[in-house]
Parts: structure tokens; C-alpha cells; sequence
């Protein structure tokens, strides 16, 4: 008779097993598995699993916890697929022993017998094991077997250096393996920790009427570096149609004058398409240094895949059936009622060409990984086909499984959790419009707890160039410090929009989340050298998220209660609750809060702890603190947050 052993709700899997959680390399990949069977048998378990250039099954053991839940970890060393499942089995030896240990105990008169079963089950396994090997299990054979005193006899059979020579070579006669196997994709570390940086290139020309070039561009990249970023995000850098085009004013201006520069989302025009950079930015030789350039300061360049043409793109005489007609012939362009986009001609995928068209995006974001970029911003992919999405990303990471590819998709929670699926590395989220105590910590716990965390990688953007918040709108510098913290500490990944340095936060009118003199419809140099800039600030934020591994995960943030709903208490440990961080926040811009803090300090590796040193990173003060409950106030014109290491004394 099969399959006496059960496996059942195996994790990580998601869907069952139809889409891939999700790792980095250097993790250890936590393994769970409700394992049983009948009566009262011992059983082991083991994880298999099997990494991208593995020609066999590696293992790892499973460990039995509370209510029949096992749980292991494998550990994960390269960038691609893996595959992993659970092997089960009795355990006839240890079952043997754990009834020969109560027997001994209740000083059975049938000893003999006992331990000649135990000598039995030893001896089966003799011709499996190497030779080297078994002389221990012939020694322990004939001391079962001899009439020595029960103790010696049960002694040498629980010797601990024979249990794990049996490990090393298991007996699996009836061996159970839990079906299907299960996916694991592996990411390169960047592609679950990270900080981007977005800029327009054009936005670095001398005046407001003269595009920046590339290399004029470049000239900023070791200030950002020097913040700590470490992904370099250009918007659109190719042609820019003519018809239809926005103008300075933005959105509604249909007039342009010929200065207006254009949206640089209306992509394409006589100059070329998707493949082909803006003339006024340089060459392609000229884009290919800037990105060296970011790569000698420690940096890489993620490019905007938006799959649109402006009229004027090559595709729309080359390939009319790419696109959705009108019942008059014209091509339709991009509406999101009230808005308009008459700039813009999305992709149709429903079009006939449906391979030809496929081919031609693949082809496309290959043209871009061969001038090393490998980090991509995607734009709207919820407006695109979703078959499509696990095709290209599919065949992209079979050649480069180092790619990373990042969905701007600000919609439904369900969408954005299947483009994860899917295979999207990392993902925008709603963190923008979380703004209260409560609801900060209920996205989070959604985010960070139960399966969603197996495959959704959050990114947590302050602003954006389409959504400058009304927080931001009226909280001033403070609230610009207040949200930097929380996106760059809750979130291993998190991003900003340049201009952000500089609290940019005058809105194009009341109640709108677009800018004023918005920087999609004209150029915008800044003065970099400002002194009241955020960019010390922001550098220390990188900095301490670098300096400690906790922040570097997703999983491990816990929230303590503080007595004031203003104040927002979370921490974060790396491995065996080590090096804690512990954030405190005045979410409140306007006004000082205080209260006091009820820590957990059995989460924070503190609970035998005496007193311990609050070490605020960000204003380097230190204080000693004794226990769960200490006053805390921060006034947000001076700091608003504390970021405290915390040691036990």
C-alpha cells in the first residue's frame, strides 16, 4: 500500500504550485509541510530541491514542530528557476528506539526480545550502507544482541554518532514525495532590496528652453550616488511625436508652441521608435556612457518599457493592424475617462499579428539589455495582455534571469498581485495614499503576512511624476522627512522622484495630485546646490538601510504599541532577532507628539536584557532605556523621527 505517509500544505507555494514564489540569492528558504500517518510511528522528512545548473537532487532536513507541521531551509546560491518538493517516510529505527527507551524504563522482563527487533532493523540496512560504515552498525549489532545490562545496550543503540549516520544514510521503504514540485524563482539580491532614483535626462540643460543631454545628465549621477541609490530610473528617452502634442501647460494644452518639448510617454517619430534614442539627448553611444558612468559609481539604469506609439511612430504605417480602429478608420488613442492622451496610440493585443507584434516587444527590451540595462520600469502593465506578460518575462529571464523588472501599476489589489504571479520582480504599491496610523499598519501586515509575501516584492515611492500627494502638498519639509523614513525602513525597495530633495509640493491646482509646471511637459533644471536640500538626509537613510541587514528584508517588520495615534513604533531584526532597529515616527507634520512606547522587547532579542542604549541614527544621540515603556517626543520642525540600533548593556 502507497503514500501510508501524508504531505499536505506545502510553503512556499502559490496557487498551488502554478506560479513561482519568489528568493534572492543568500537566502535560506524557509520550507513548511503537515507530515502523518497513522498510529504512532516516528517519521523523517527531508526537502529536495534542485537549483538552475543542479544535474541532481540536493536535500536538506525537515524538523517536526507543533501539530504534525514540519519545517526546514534550503539555502539558495544562483539566479534562476528552482524546484523544490518533500520527501517523507517512517522511521522505523527511531520508532523502535523511542518504544525501547519507555520499555528499559518500565524494566520489561522481554528485553532481550526488544533488542534483538532493535538489532533486526540495523541489520536490513547494512546492504545500503558504505562499507566504511558498517562496522559501527556491526558492532552495535552484536552488542544488541548480547546479554549485557539493558542500559549499555540502549546507550550504545541511542549513540548519537550512529542516529546520524543513519540520517546520512536513510531508510525510506515506503517514501512519500509531495506532488506537484514547486517552483522557486531566485532574484539577484537588487531585485528585493533597492533604491531608485528617477530623473529626466532633459531635465539637465542649461535654461528651461534647451534640452539636457545624456552627458549633462551624467554630471548629477555622482550626487546620487553619494545618496546612496543604487537604481537610476529614466523615464522614456526616445523620440517624442509631433501630432497631437501636450504643451508647457500641461495635460489640456493642445496649442503647443514649438518649444514645448513634448510627453516623452508619446514615444516615436520620424527619428524612430522604441529602439532608438532622442535626438536631442544624444546617441546611442552617447546613452551607453551614461550608463557606464552609473556603473562606475556603484549604480545601474532602469529604462520605462511602455508599450504606446505616438502617431508619428514608425509602427503606425509599418504595422496599422497593431493598433485598434474606430468605426471611421482613425486610430483610436488612449483614454482613462475624464482624461485624455491624444498623444498616445496603445498597443492592441488583440490584433491578428499577434506573434509578429509579441516579437517585436521581446525584440525590444533585448535591443536594451544589450547596452546592460537590466532593470526595467514597466508602464501600466494592467493595461496589457496578462498571457503576455508571463511569455515575454518568461523568455527574457531564460536567456538573462538576472532581469529585473519592476510594474507600475497603481489598480486593483487582485491585478496587481497576478502581474506578481506572473513574474514581475517588484511592484508599486499604495504606500503614496497610506498616510494614517492605522492604515500604514494594516497595509503593511497585508503586505508582509500569509502567502502575498511569498511573491509580491513591494516598492514604496513618496511621489511620483504623476502623484504628488496632498500630505506632501501641506506638511512641508517635515513631511517630506517623514515619509522618506517610512518607505525607505518599512520597505526593502523604495524609490523617489527627483525634486524630492528639494520639497517640490505646489500642486498644478487644489484637490489635483499632478505639479505644478509638471516636468512630463517641459524641461525643469533645478538648483542642485541649495542649502535647506534633503539630500544629507536622505543619503543617511541609505546609508543606515546598507549598514543593517534587517532592513534588507520584508518579513521581519513587528509593530509595538505606543500610546498616541500620531506616533507609528515599528522595528525590525535580522536572524535569531539580532541587531535590532527600532523606528519611531510623528506622522503628524504640524505639531510635537509624545507618548509612551510599550515595546516587545522579546521581539527586539531584548526580553533578559537589563538596561539597554537607544542609539538614534539619524541625530547620533544616545539614551538608556530600562524596559518596555519609555517616553518619547518629537517635534517635527526639529526631527521628525527617531531611528534608534538598539544594545543590551
Amino acid at each position: 500500500m502507497k503514500n501510508r505517509v501524508v504531505i499536505w500544505q506545502v510553503t512556499p507555494s502559490v496557487d498551488g504550485g502554478r506560479y513561482a514564489a519568489k528568493a534572492v540569492v543568500g537566502d535560506d528558504v524557509i520550507v513548511g509541510a503537515d507530515i502523518l500517518r497513522e498510529g504512532h510511528d516516528l517519521l523523517s522528512a527531508c526537502i529536495r530541491y534542485r537549483g538552475p545548473d543542479d544535474t541532481r537532487w540536493r536535500e536538506a532536513p525537515l524538523r517536526e514542530d507543533v501539530n504534525d507541521r514540519w519545517y526546514g531551509t534550503f539555502p539558495v546560491d544562483a539566479v534562476g528557476a528552482w524546484r523544490f518538493a518533500i520527501s517523507a517516510w517512517t522511521d522505523h529505527y527511531r520508532t523502535w528506539l523511542h518504544g525501547a527507551v519507555k520499555k528499559v524504563e518500565a524494566d520489561q522482563a522481554d528485553l532481550d526480545l526488544v533488542f534483538a527487533d532493535g538489532a533486526n532493523l540495523l541489520e536490513r540496512r547494512l546492504p545500503r550502507l558504505p562499507q566504511a560504515a558498517t562496522q559501527v552498525l556491526t558492532e552495535t549489532i552484536e552488542t544488541l544482541r548480547r546479554a549485557a545490562p539493558a542500559g549499555e545496550r540502549l546507550a550504545m543503540a541511542a549513540d548519537e554518532d550512529l542516529l546520524a549516520l543513519l540520517d546520512r544514510h536513510p531508510e525510506r521503504l515506503d517514501r512519500t514525495l509531495s506532488k506537484p514540485e514547486l517552483p522557486l524563482w531566485v532574484d539577484r539580491e537588487r531585485g528585493r532590496f533597492s533604491a531608485w532614483y528617477e530623473l529626466f535626462p532633459r531635465s539637465y540643460g542649461p535654461d528651461e528652453a534647451t534640452s539636457g543631454t545624456f552627458a549633462d545628465a551624467a554630471k548629477r549621477l555622482p550626487a546620487v550616488a553619494e545618496m546612496g541609490f543604487d537604481i537610476v530610473y529614466l523615464p522614456p528617452i526616445h523620440p517624442i511625436g509631433t501630432t497631437n502634442r501636450k504643451g508647457r501647460g500641461g495635460p489640456q494644452d493642445l496649442d503647443p508652441g514649438p518649444e514645448a518639448p513634448g510627453v516623452p510617454w508619446a514615444i516615436g517619430n520620424a527619428d524612430g521608435g522604441h529602439m532608438t534614442v532622442h535626438p536631442d539627448l544624444g546617441t546611442i553611444d552617447d546613452f551607453d556612457a551614461f550608463v557606464a558612468e552609473a556603473r562606475s559609481l556603484g549604480m545601474e539604469v532602469s529604462l520605462d518599457f511602455a508599450i504606446q506609439c505616438s502617431p508619428d511612430h514608425p509602427w503606425v504605417t509599418e504595422h496599422p493592424e497593431w493598433f485598434r480602429h474606430r468605426a471611421d478608420g482613425s486610430i483610436a488613442y488612449a483614454e482613462n475617462p475624464p482624461k485624455k492622451y491624444q498623444d498616445i496610440y496603445p498597443i492592441d493585443f488583440d490584433t491578428p499579428d499577434i506573434e509578429g507584434l509579441t516579437h517585436a516587444l521581446r525584440e525590444i527590451v533585448e535591443f536594451w539589455i544589450d547596452h546592460d540595462v537590466k532593470v526595467f520600469r514597466v508602464d501600466n502593465p494592467h493595461t496589457k495582455a496578462l498571457p503576455f506578460w508571463e511569455w515575454l518575462i518568461g523568455e527574457i529571464h531564460a536567456a538573462h534571469p538576472d532581469v529585473i523588472f519592476l510594474a507600475e501599476a497603481f489598480t486593483r489589489p487582485k491585478m496587481m498581485q497576478t502581474l506578481a504571479k506572473l513574474g514581475f520582480t517588484q511592484s508599486y504599491t499604495y504606500f503614496t495614499w497610506r498616510n494614517y496610523k492605522h492604515e500604514l499598519i494594516d497595509y503593511v501586515v497585508e503586505l508582509t503576512r500569509g502567502e502575498m509575501a511569498d511573491y509580491f516584492r513591494p516598492n514604496f515611492w513618496p511621489n511620483t511624476p504623476d502623484i504628488l500627494h496632498e500630505y506632501l502638498q501641506h506638511g512641508g519639509r517635515p513631511a517630506f522627512k517623514v515619509r522618506a523614513v517610512l518607505a525607505a525602513l518599512l520597505s526593502p525597495s523604495w524609490g523617489l522622484y527627483s525634486g524630492y530633495e528639494l520639497v517640490e509640493n505646489t500642486p498644478l491646482r487644489d484637490g489635483s495630485e499632478e505639479y505644478h509646471e509638471s516636468e512630463k511637459y517641459r524641461y525643469k533644471p533645478r538648483d542642485w546646490t541649495r542649502p535647506d536640500s534633503l539630500e544629507p538626509y536622505i543619503a543617511r537613510l541609505n546609508h543606515i538601510r546598507r549598514s543593517f541587514r534587517a532592513l534588507r528584508f520584508l518579513r521581519n517588520v513587528w509593530f509595538h504599541h505606543i500610546g498616541n495615534d500620531q506616533l507609528l513604533c515599528f522595528s525590525k531584526t535580522a536572524e535569531h532577532r539580532s541587531d535590532p532597529v527600532l523606528v519611531i515616527v510623528n506622522l503628524d507634520p504640524s505639531a510635537t507628539q509624545a507618548a509612551t512606547t510599550w515595546l516587545d522587547l522579546w521581539q527586539l532579542g531584548l526580553e533578559h536584557a537589563g538596561p539597554y542604549e537607544a542609539y538614534d541614527l539619524i541625530t547620533e544621540t544616545s539614551y538608556i532605556w530600562h524596559g518596555p515603556q519609555n517616553y518619547v517626543q518629537l517635534d517635527p520642525a526639529d526631527e521628525p523621527a527617531h531611528v534608534f540600533a538598539l544594545r543590551a548593556l
